[in-house]
């Protein structure tokens, strides 16, 4: 369980750079903890993410997520995307109880943000295969383990801007 309370500063929670990141993953794989590591946009929180958060860290004591920068959603998913900047959904999602550290990265995909890391565990959604999942050749490489998520149905962020448009 996190060591972090309620009323703990959501932004200390959100990493400044990529070594500092390293360095808390190091330190909670030194003290024995299985870090898990999910990524994604995370553009509006609804439910499915919700589920994904909670169902990704009851596979560990930590998780660690990494975030498109919003370079890197413009580019993947256009440019009305995202709708809210990096650092607002960063704060919300450090906000989460199931969430220990986020992490940006700007590439447009988290493979080198996952090899410098090394979690012990990689997670993505039902949407998702083992095949398809980005880093998951990697991290079995070293002994970790890639886990699929169950997707929850008609709960998506494009379905949510679909009824807002």
């Amino acid at each position: 369980m996190s060591t972090f309370s309620l009323f703990d500063d959501p932004a200390q929670r959100v990493a400044k750079d990529w070594t500092f990141a390293k360095t808390q993953v190091e330190s909670w794989q030194a003290d024995g903890d299985t870090v898990v590591f999910t990524n994604g946009v995370f553009d509006l929180l609804h439910p499915g993410h919700m589920t994904y958060l909670s169902q990704a860290r009851a596979l560990g004591q930590r998780l660690v997520l990494g975030l498109n920068s919003d370079a890197s959603v413009k580019r993947l998913k256009g440019d009305t995307r995202p709708l809210q900047a990096e650092e607002d959904r960063a704060f919300n999602l450090a906000a989460l109880r199931s969430v220990d550290l986020v992490v940006t990265f700007s590439e447009d995909t988290p493979l080198d943000l996952i090899s410098t890391l090394h979690p012990d565990v990689l997670v993505k959604g039902g949407d998702y295969t083992l095949e398809t999942i980005i880093g998951a050749k990697e991290v079995l490489d070293w002994g970790g383990q890639v886990e699929v998520l169950s997707f929850v149905q008609g709960k998506s962020t494009s379905s949510l801007i679909k009824k807002m448009g």
